[in-house]
């Protein structure tokens, strides 16, 4: 079981975390640690969508390598790069994606506050990419009405 898990999903799970670390050595270390941990959890796991099931262990153990590491870099001043101050919109920004139905905002959140692909969304919901590219529009463009209303 956990072989055809392991063949199948390998490529998605060392991809997600390709793209979160930038270090292909770091990545496929985690990914293995990734497959570890379903191996020990596939007792539990219900057999529901088994690419969400995989990438959430994989977000877990990266989430659980950063905080091991306790990687701080420290960040120049805004003065120092030439970036704008941080836009006084942020706390609307938060208010409206609070406000929107919890279908959008997870879609949101998961797409552009945690970085998942379309491919990757979809794989985990079991929607095809066509489908969550429909969703991902439709989220964006509630977001921008009630935006756009709440500056009014």
């Amino acid at each position: 079981m956990i072989e055809e898990l392991y063949r199948e999903h390998w490529p998605l799970v060392c991809g997600f975390l390709l793209r979160r670390t930038r270090d292909p050595h770091l990545a496929e270390d985690l990914a293995q640690e990734t497959f570890v941990k379903a191996t020990r959890a596939l007792l539990g796991w219900r057999g529901d969508n088994a690419a969400a099931w995989l990438l959430t262990i994989a977000r877990h153990v990266l989430i659980d390598h950063a905080r091991r590491k306790r990687l701080e870099i420290p960040l120049p001043s805004a003065d120092e790069i030439g970036a704008p101050e941080f836009p006084a919109d942020a706390l609307t920004v938060r208010q409206v994606l609070k406000d929107l139905p919890e279908q959008h905002r997870k879609l949101l959140v998961a797409v552009y506050y945690e970085g998942f692909s379309l491919a990757e969304v979809a794989a985990m919901t079991g929607r095809s990419p066509a489908a969550v590219k429909t969703a991902v529009w439709r989220a964006r463009t509630a977001f921008a009405d009630s935006y756009g209303a709440f500056q009014c």
